[in-house]
């Protein structure tokens, strides 16, 4: 008798383990590194950046940011902006005009247009979309057509684009997206 309620426990203990084992995909990160650090916006390549450079309009303009991580500028040549926010882009950009080219140059610098995002799995057009500033994992479902008859709707698992590692975390819903994350709603199991 006492081997039989045993066995069952046991049994029991089993099933448990399995089930949350096939609940918790993705990583175990603790949420800060889940959702990431999202403080200002870096940008990357891909992204349109307007710069202007006050009383200088012939060095203004619109300038796209290649897949090397630079901004081609006339006079100057190219500047890094991987990685850079807009401000210190303009920081950079004012440092390299100040070099004899203009005296006390005074720069702006503003995205325009930001990288895509891309979301798969359970919604109704998965593929890649434009970003939109401070969206979170609700927004860009909605953007994909919402939940499929199988999404799970209370979970996303996410691979940020500025992971060099790329790992897929398990994030809450209202997580903020970034340009060029991979979100990826999973099937509900029932």
């Amino acid at each position: 008798m006492l081997f039989a309620t045993w066995k069952k426990v046991a049994t029991g203990c089993v099933v448990a383990v399995s089930l949350a084992a096939c609940q918790n995909t993705g990583s175990n990160a603790p949420l800060e590194t889940q959702t990431a650090t999202v403080g200002e916006y870096q940008l990357g390549a891909g992204d349109e950046v307007r710069i202007t450079v006050f009383g200088q309009e012939q060095l203004s303009g619109t300038f796209r940011v290649d897949g090397a991580g630079y901004v081609a500028m006339p006079l100057v040549g190219e500047v890094e902006a991987k990685g850079k926010t807009s401000r210190q882009l303009e920081t950079a950009i004012a440092q390299k005009l100040n070099e004899g080219y203009v005296r006390d140059a005074r720069v702006s610098a503003e995205v325009i247009t930001f990288r895509p995002f891309y979301i798969i799995g359970e919604v109704n057009n998965p593929g890649q979309y434009p970003y939109a500033n401070g969206m979170t994992a609700t927004t860009a479902v909605a953007m994909a057509g919402g939940y499929t008859y199988r999404g799970r709707q209370d979970y996303i698992l996410v691979t940020r684009g500025n992971d060099p590692e790329k790992i897929e975390r398990r994030a809450p819903i209202n997580t903020r997206v970034l340009p060029d994350d991979v979100v990826r709603i999973p099937e509900r199991l029932f």
